[in-house]
């Protein structure tokens, strides 16, 4: 879709992920569908060690901290009122020496229903005092000698100690006691330690797989769009501005890798992340959980219209920008008639106008993300505000762990991060999506000249041209041409002549194979056009224009144009030809002299020089001028002249003039006018007819 100034504004896609779409950018990305691969496991990993860490957490704090065994009364139990809470539950009892006496840890506590653990409570058969458990391997009479008040032995040999007297231990004694903890505590925060170095590791493996993977990717994609872009005829080129192009070469495969890097291995880890961390939820206390998934329809519904209002701010933005940068490629390029014209406080103003609609564009974003960011942050706070009141009052009645309600909170902490970050990523997305429908658009056009499947060459390149009754229009409801046919013979020079629109230029362009006619035949040497190499054609016609083109690089570089089979040498002596060498050789560094965009340095005369040596470097049999000395001095135009008549006996020369001057000694003239070949001849021959050359060089005189 085209904006304003020729920019490609952002596209309006009618299915926000394009299926079709996807599947051909998967054809890009299939050579490294191993690396992408790898990637998204290294991601799943790394997901994997984060949802660890609150986890380890709630083991140091319930299994090795706060451990504790609570007393319950199994006498009462074996009753038939509660015989069947002993049958459930009995397994995870252990049994004390004392008849029915039996005790539970914290861990397994949570494992009985809160309405059991409220009948035992209600009825005295769970106790409310903590006690400590130490091991048969360990002998407590060094710790307790002589006041064993409240300690009882287990079945298994162990003992349980009633955590008020650890507490009037000595810090040397508890600290052996608890031995066993302190060991367990270390090898949690030394796994702890070790996630998070391989999460360092494999995060930095992952990013530099995927950066490098999209950067290979978006390689081959500019290749081939450029490749696509080269091969296509010149009819594409002038539909499209040149603005435009670039974009797609620059700016939209730049969207792609940001689709590879930013957002699908992210937007992968942080739907595992939320996956994973909703499952663990439920693992931990599937009724607390619950209660907490309150939130989640009001998370995305907000979520759901941030993602709608950043989309249109965005798409907002992204075209004030466009503009922006339009307006400034178009008036810095213009600025000498700008200057000339003293219309720098109106060009200021339209640039105010532009500005303004881009600060404002870009506040209308930032007020997006200022009440989404926090109301997202409210949300986590109210749920974590819930846990500490709910799952606090759950702790005091020992119907969940400390360590489960620090793990609750730990993850409903990283619940939020991956839903902020998949709502930033849709923007990213929805942006690539639309630079992937414009970068498929444009790979499918197929405005391409059809190469012949069984191409001919001559055995010697003569430079004979033929037109046989051709006829061509740029519409096909408008032609230029009109049943036009000439012949231009071997070593012959021939000039086109005619008034402005007669279809001068439209000749050369048929006869360099920019467009094919719409009727009729071109030959060279007896060849149709169309059945030539299209390598081998343009070493035969070389061209020399009248906008000349002059590429940043040496004076080397824009003669050669990077062909292989020109030596320096070759160089040399095409410069010598057409008459440049003198001018090039009062460079400070000659043929290395480096020319800056558009030649700058360079006189116009000194360009249309290089480039009539440009045209010259490949000896081409037929040589084509268009208005190639209109605008230049007399000085260049008789260098040119010169250059012309020394080579005119070894090639075959067609001219496209608006000064008669220049062409009076060519061969033959043929006069052009509303696309038809009206008159032909010599200068004194058409002259003599006294028609429309004659009238053409009295009015030129």
């Amino acid at each position: 879709m085209m904006g304003e100034y020729g920019y490609a504004e952002e596209g309006k896609l009618g299915k926000p992920y394009n299926l079709k779409l996807m599947k051909r950018l998967a054809r890009f990305a299939r050579p490294y569908s191993k690396m992408v691969v790898a990637g998204l496991m290294l991601s799943l990993l790394v997901a994997l060690f984060d949802l660890c860490v609150p986890y380890l957490t709630k083991i140091a704090i319930d299994r090795y901290i706060l451990v504790s065994w609570y007393e319950i009364d199994g006498k009462m139990m074996s009753g038939e009122a509660y015989g069947d809470l002993k049958q459930r539950y009995g397994p995870l009892m252990d049994k004390s020496t004392v008849p029915s006496v039996y005790y539970i840890s914290n861990l397994n506590l949570k494992k009985i229903d809160p309405a059991d653990i409220h009948v035992l409570k209600d009825h005295g058969l769970l106790g409310s005092k903590r006690f400590y458990r130490i091991g048969p391997d360990r002998e407590i009479t060094r710790w307790f000698q002589g006041d064993h008040t409240g300690i009882y032995k287990m079945a298994d040999g162990g003992s349980m100690v009633p955590y008020e007297q650890l507490e009037r231990l000595p810090k040397k004694e508890l600290l052996q006691i608890r031995a066993g903890d302190i060991n367990g505590v270390t090898l949690v925060a030394g796994v702890f330690f070790v996630l998070l170095l391989l999460s360092l590791g494999f995060s930095y493996v992952e990013f530099y797989i995927m950066e490098l993977t999209g950067q290979r990717i978006m390689q081959d994609m500019r290749m081939k769009l450029f490749d696509r872009m080269q091969a296509q005829t010149l009819r594409f080129f002038d539909r499209y501005p040149v603005g435009t192009l670039v974009t797609r070469v620059t700016n939209d495969i730049g969207n792609l890798n940001e689709l590879f890097k930013s957002v699908l291995i992210t937007v992968f880890k942080d739907l595992f992340m939320i996956v994973g961390i909703l499952g663990v939820l439920l693992y931990l206390n599937w009724r607390l959980a619950l209660l907490c998934f309150i939130l989640l329809p009001v998370i995305f519904v907000l979520t759901f219209i941030f993602s709608f209002m950043a989309r249109e701010a965005f798409r907002e933005l992204r075209s004030t920008v466009s503009r922006i940068n339009a307006f400034l490629q178009e008036r810095i390029s213009g600025m000498r008639v700008i200057q000339l014209f003293v219309r720098e406080n109106s060009q200021m103003r339209l640039f105010e106008g532009l500005n303004r609609e881009n600060y404002q564009a870009g506040m209308k974003q930032i007020r997006v993300f200022a009440l989404f960011m926090p109301l997202m942050e409210l949300l986590s706070s109210v749920a974590i505000a819930f846990l500490i009141w709910h799952g606090g009052g759950q702790v005091l009645q020992e119907e969940m762990t400390l360590g489960v309600l620090v793990a609750f909170i730990g993850y409903i902490q990283m619940f939020f991060k991956p839903i902020r970050d998949i709502s930033e990523k849709y923007n990213i997305m929805q942006m690539a999506m639309a630079s992937m429908e414009r970068i498929f658009e444009f790979m499918d056009k197929k405005e391409i000249l059809p190469m012949s499947p069984s191409p001919r060459n001559p055995s010697r390149v003569r430079g004979h041209l033929v037109f046989d009754r051709v006829s061509f229009g740029y519409d096909p409801d408008k032609r230029i041409l009109h049943d036009v046919s000439f012949e231009v013979k071997p070593g012959e020079t021939v000039a086109i002549v005619g008034a402005t629109g007669s279809g001068k230029t439209t000749v050369v362009s048929l006869v360099e194979r920019f467009y094919d006619p719409d009727q009729g035949n071109i030959t060279l040497d007896g060849i149709d056009l169309r059945e030539w190499p299209n390598e081998n054609l343009r070493n035969a016609v070389s061209l020399c224009m009248q906008d000349v083109f002059i590429f940043a690089g040496t004076v080397s570089e824009n003669i050669s144009l990077g062909r292989k089979n020109l030596t320096p040498e070759g160089v040399r002596r095409a410069a010598e030809t057409a008459n440049a060498l003198g001018f090039i050789e009062k460079l400070e560094n000659g043929f290395l002299q480096e020319l800056g965009e558009q030649g700058a340095t360079l006189s116009g005369g000194q360009r249309q020089l290089l480039s009539f040596a440009r045209a010259l470097a490949s000896d081409p049999r037929l040589l084509i001028l268009d208005e190639a000395t209109s605008s230049v001095d007399p000085e260049t135009e008789r260098l040119i002249q010169t250059a012309i008549s020394k080579m005119a006996h070894k090639r075959t020369t067609l001219v496209v003039a608006h000064r008669l001057s220049t062409v009076r000694d060519a061969d033959r003239i043929l006069v052009v006018h509303n696309g038809r070949i009206r008159e032909q001849g010599t200068h004194e021959e058409l002259m003599a007819m006294e028609g429309l050359y004659y009238k053409l060089s009295r009015r030129w005189e």
